[in-house]
């Protein structure tokens, strides 16, 4: 996203709705089972005042999603298995909620007129479909799904401009650039850096990650996430998606996005502009604050999260990421400066992966050899339409497989 994007979105009408006493902003949630769209809904309640929800959805959590429908009472809900969707309409009618199941009904819930945001916190490339039918709607975009960059930058951001729409980040990197950059827009970007915690793994060589198990790489030191995400961030994969997200989001060279090691994720990352001054975003960490920020922006709202206190963390750490060991960051940058469907190929490969390690199919150092090997093999295609997005994600998924099963 381009800076003068970013200073559209400040002076837009739209995003000072929900404050002040006039009408609240309505919000679908893509992924409301999930961790980042339950601790979206913790957002919303403490805030009822600025915030109601519109839409919910889920893909398979019936339960959960049920439970958050009755509570929060949305104008629809969208249940993605089609063997659940009986047993939450039947509990849902009720309460005069309307109940669609399918892929086709997740797409296409977010043109609802009376959606003002959607926050896509849905997991993977599954993601893509509808955050672009949400913004050819003119919905602002809560981004907390960063495949759909990853995938589809060129595309996602081109879609933005042309449709008027603001794509407010929810990683807490991006949120912290993003925070960074408020009042900074008229001013050269010159490098950014992305803090990484290093994972479970950190400091350790392949040699002692060659029998790691999934429930080692699912024990995240500092943040509480899905397992997918956790994976990814224990490979380092995450932080390669970030970087590539980064690109499309700040309109950024990789040669502009450093990525730096800092286990006590304070620092949620760095801005350095041209004359060397430095800016970086601070504070525990706690998902809820960047998702309060993108549904509240350009606004703050008062917050229930603890406070940071320099006493309890006397020391700051920072290192150099090892990318021979933790080689998927090294891909990501590959994909990046090559550009193309490439990323998209590095997405869908290590969706496989990442399951497939999960599944105890593969040893967690095959993840990033078998996502290396379908960046190799892949049809290349330098400027993709979203069709040939959907191929290289359906042929990359099948190859990889192959390479497992």
């Amino acid at each position: 996203m381009k800076g003068d994007k970013i200073i559209d979105t400040i002076n837009s009408p739209f995003l000072r709705r929900g404050v002040g006493g006039e009408a609240k902003k309505k919000i679908a949630i893509l992924g409301s089972t999930g961790s980042i769209g339950t601790q979206a809904l913790e957002v919303i309640e403490e805030h009822a005042d600025k915030f109601q929800v519109e839409v919910l959805t889920a893909n398979s959590n019936a339960e959960l999603l049920i439970a958050q429908a009755i509570k929060f009472k949305p104008n629809a809900v969208v249940i993605v298995d089609e063997t659940k969707f009986k047993e939450v309409s039947e509990t849902l009618w009720k309460y005069d909620i309307k109940t669609y199941t399918g892929t086709a009904a997740l797409a296409q819930v977010v043109e609802m007129k009376e959606i003002d945001i959607v926050l896509t916190a849905l997991v993977g490339y599954a993601g893509l479909l509808p955050t672009i039918n949400a913004i050819k709607a003119k919905k602002n975009i809560a981004l907390a799904n960063k495949e759909t960059l990853v995938v589809a930058g060129e595309l996602i951001t081109k879609l933005a401009r042309e449709n008027g729409v603001a794509i407010l980040p929810i990683d807490s990197e991006h949120g912290a650039i993003f925070q960074c950059l408020v009042g900074e827009f008229q001013n050269k970007i010159e490098k950014i850096y992305l803090t990484a915690s290093g994972g479970p793994f950190r400091g350790k060589q392949k040699s002692e990650l060659a029998t790691i198990t999934k429930e080692q790489a699912l024990k995240h030191p500092n943040w509480t996430m899905g397992a997918k995400i956790t994976i990814d961030s224990a490979t380092l994969m995450n932080k390669g998606f970030e970087v590539i997200e980064a690109k499309w989001l700040f309109n950024l060279k990789s040669s502009q996005i450093d990525v730096i090691v800092h286990p006590q994720s304070i620092i949620h990352s760095m801005v350095q502009f041209e004359d060397g001054s430095m800016k970086a975003q601070m504070g525990l960490p706690d998902m809820k604050l960047p998702i309060q920020y993108a549904l509240s922006f350009p606004f703050r709202f008062s917050s229930k999260s603890k406070r940071f206190n320099f006493i309890d963390h006397p020391q700051l750490t920072f290192e150099k990421p090892d990318t021979e060991t933790f080689f998927n960051l090294s891909l990501a940058y590959q994909a990046l400066e090559k550009g193309g469907n490439l990323a998209c190929v590095l997405n869908a490969a290590n969706e496989i992966t990442v399951q497939a390690f999960l599944n105890d199919k593969i040893k967690f150092l095959e993840i990033a050899k078998i996502n290396q090997k379908c960046m190799q093999q892949i049809t290349f295609i330098k400027t993709p339409a979203y069709e040939d997005y959907v191929f290289t994600d359906a042929e990359t998924r099948k190859y990889a497989k192959s390479l497992i099963y």
